[in-house]
């Protein structure tokens, strides 16, 4: 069994948690309130930044130079391209520039995205792809999942279609055997850190998600 379908299975049912979350139930409705998907556009935003320098700094740690070219893409991508995404969104959702850079990183984006960046400086290669890798899979996932129910005249279709499109899939596809390329060459120890690497990703996603749904701040001091 390669590792991708070994990790997927031992963390099937947090995924299907993540499904069930009202956040993507009720974006896939096109009911999901516009505070809720504006809280979550500002500290994807801002997630994605960071997640572009953890790519960035798993490019350098590569074993082959395609994986370099590979993540120095992906870390492109994230920053630049889905950026532009958020800035569409931004604009149709009445966010302006001001808005954005004043709000800060939430509690659950902090933990996220600190975890992230400190995996990908601290950690071996292979526990940094399972480190980053829920962010592309899971998202893929939850695409495919919500497009396949999505209500007609969505206001969230252009997300939607972001992360169900087969540019993104494609992307994913790669990661995930370049991943499995990695892991079937390294000992049972870093076997077992990617495990636990990726659970806790997966973790942090849900922990997004649903933080962005509740529009958490930091509890006990922004009242």
């Amino acid at each position: 069994m390669s590792f991708s379908q070994d990790v997927w299975q031992r963390n099937l049912g947090l995924y299907q948690k993540t499904l069930a979350l009202p956040f993507n139930q009720q974006l896939a409705q096109g009911t999901l309130s516009r505070e809720a998907f504006s809280h979550y556009v500002i500290q994807d935003a801002h997630y994605l930044l960071a997640y572009g320098r953890a790519l960035a700094v798993c490019a350098a740690k590569a074993f082959e130079a395609d994986d370099v070219i590979q993540f120095s893409e992906a870390a492109k991508t994230a920053i630049v391209v889905e950026r532009s995404l958020h800035d569409g969104f931004m604009q149709d959702f009445g966010i302006s520039k001001t808005q954005f850079e004043n709000t800060p990183l939430t509690l659950a984006s902090h933990h996220y995205t600190a975890y992230l960046q400190a995996t990908a400086w601290a950690e071996s290669y292979p526990v940094v792809l399972a480190a980053l890798l829920p962010c592309f899979w899971i998202y893929a996932e939850v695409g495919k999942d919500i497009i396949d129910k999505a209500a007609p005249n969505n206001p969230y279709q252009a997300w939607i279609d972001t992360y169900a499109g087969e540019d993104f899939h494609t992307a994913v596809r790669n990661v995930i055997a370049t991943v499995d390329r990695v892991a079937a060459r390294v000992d049972a120890d870093t076997l077992e850190k990617m495990h636990q690497a990726y659970t806790h990703a997966a973790r942090l996603e849900w922990l997004f998600w649903d933080s962005a749904y509740e529009q958490r701040q930091w509890p006990g001091l922004d009242d």
